[in-house]
């Protein structure tokens, strides 16, 4: 697929997939879902090389998936990631951050 059919499908300029491409500008996680949907790969394809990157890194020696990696693939983080960042007003996304954070401790405080 080209840069210019892709970016006519993300309603962006063939530009500023180039600079995705290149790495000149970072892609966030919608729009790699996006991306992923259009070209007809899972989420992790991108992630591919990363595992392999990290394979003999120190903690990183499972052969699974991060687990941060498979709750961003599933449907409930994906739904969360997307709607984090349509929060436009910086301060109200640090209210839900704050508020998350919050019940995952009093969680772990239940727990203990």
């Amino acid at each position: 697929m080209s840069q210019e059919r892709l970016g006519e499908l993300l309603g962006l300029t063939f530009q500023q997939v180039q600079k995705y491409e290149k790495g000149v500008n970072r892609i966030g996680a919608g729009r790699l879902f996006e991306i992923a949907r259009i070209l007809g790969v899972p989420i992790y394809y991108f992630y591919e090389s990363v595992s392999e990157q990290l394979a003999g890194a120190p903690g990183f020696a499972e052969t699974e998936s991060p687990p941060v990696l498979e709750f961003v693939s599933s449907g409930e983080g994906l739904q969360l990631s997307l709607a984090y960042m349509r929060i436009k007003d910086s301060k109200v996304r640090k209210r839900v951050l704050d508020l998350v954070k919050s019940l995952s401790e009093d969680a772990t405080a239940k727990e203990e």
